[in-house]
C-alpha cells in the first residue's frame, strides 16, 4: 500500500534529518537544516512560485541538494510543483492544502522563521530595554506582528527600526511591531486591541523577565498612583 500525505511526512523529516548534525534552531528534531532553509524562504513569499536556482541563492546551498530536498518535500504534500513555461524554469511553491500545512507552518513560526531570529537580535541589540516580548501572529501574506515591552530603558526608535530592518531581510519576512512600555503593558485592559490579541490564544512570549537585563520601572507609591490602578482595573 502507497503511503498517504501524514506517512510521507514522517519519512521526510526522519530520512532528512538524521544524517547532520548542523545546529538550525528548535525544529531540529523535526526538520533537516536544509529543510528548514528552504521552508523559511518558501513561507516567507507563501504565494509565490520559486525556481531552483533562485532557492540555492537565498539558501546558500547546492542547486543540486536543494532539487533533492525539493523532490522530497513535493512527494510529501509540503510544496507543490509548477511545470516550466516558455522560456521560465518549474517552479515550487506553498501547498496550503497539505493536511499538516497549519502546523507546519506554526512550527516555522515559533522556531527558524520567525521567533528564534527574532529573540536573537532582541536580547543581543536590546538587552538592557527589552523587558517582554511576544509574537502576537502573522498574516495571510506572511507579516509577524510583534508586542515588545520595555523597562526602565526605552530601546532608541532609530536603533530598533534599523535592527527590525535588517532582520526582514535576512528572514525575507515583514514585521509589523509594537514597542509600549512596561506599564502601559500593565494598563491594558479588555478593551484594548492588544490585549484582545494576548489573549486569543495565537500570541506567544519568547522574552520573558529576567531573560534579558532589562529592568521594570520602579513602583510608584501614593494615593493618586493607587487610585489610578484601581480606576485602570474597573475599567477592565
Amino acid at each position: 500500500m502507497q503511503p498517504g500525505p501524514a506517512n510521507s511526512f514522517i519519512v521526510l523529516l526522519l530520512r532528512e534529518s538524521t544524517p547532520h548534525t548542523e545546529r538550525m534552531s528548535a525544529a531540529d528534531f523535526l526538520l533537516s537544516p536544509e529543510v528548514q532553509k528552504l521552508l523559511k524562504v518558501a513561507y516567507a513569499g507563501a504565494d509565490s512560485q520559486f525556481p531552483v536556482r533562485a532557492l540555492a541563492k537565498a539558501t546558500r546551498l547546492d542547486e543540486d541538494e536543494v532539487q533533492r530536498t525539493l523532490d522530497h518535500l513535493v512527494t510529501s504534500g509540503i510544496l507543490t510543483r509548477h511545470k516550466a513555461r516558455g522560456d521560465e524554469p518549474e517552479a515550487f511553491g506553498v501547498n496550503s492544502q497539505f493536511i499538516f500545512h497549519a502546523e507546519l507552518r506554526s512550527i516555522a513560526l515559533k522556531s527558524f522563521a520567525g521567533a528564534e531570529p527574532l529573540r536573537a537580535m532582541l536580547r543581543s541589540r536590546f538587552k538592557d530595554s527589552v523587558l517582554r516580548a511576544f509574537v502576537l501572529g502573522e498574516d495571510d501574506a506572511g507579516t509577524i506582528e510583534v508586542l515588545i515591552v520595555h523597562g526602565q530603558k526605552a530601546p532608541e526608535q532609530s536603533a530598533m527600526s534599523e535592527a527590525i530592518h535588517k532582520l526582514s531581510r535576512a528572514t525575507r519576512r515583514n514585521f509589523a511591531v509594537h514597542v509600549i512600555s512596561h506599564t502601559r503593558y500593565g494598563a491594558l485592559n479588555a478593551r484594548d486591541s492588544l490585549h484582545a490579541r494576548l489573549a486569543d490564544g495565537s500570541a506567544f512570549e519568547i522574552i520573558k523577565p529576567g531573560d534579558s537585563k532589562a529592568q521594570a520601572p520602579m513602583e510608584r507609591t501614593g494615593f493618586l498612583h493607587s487610585a489610578r490602578k484601581k480606576l485602570a482595573a474597573l475599567a477592565g
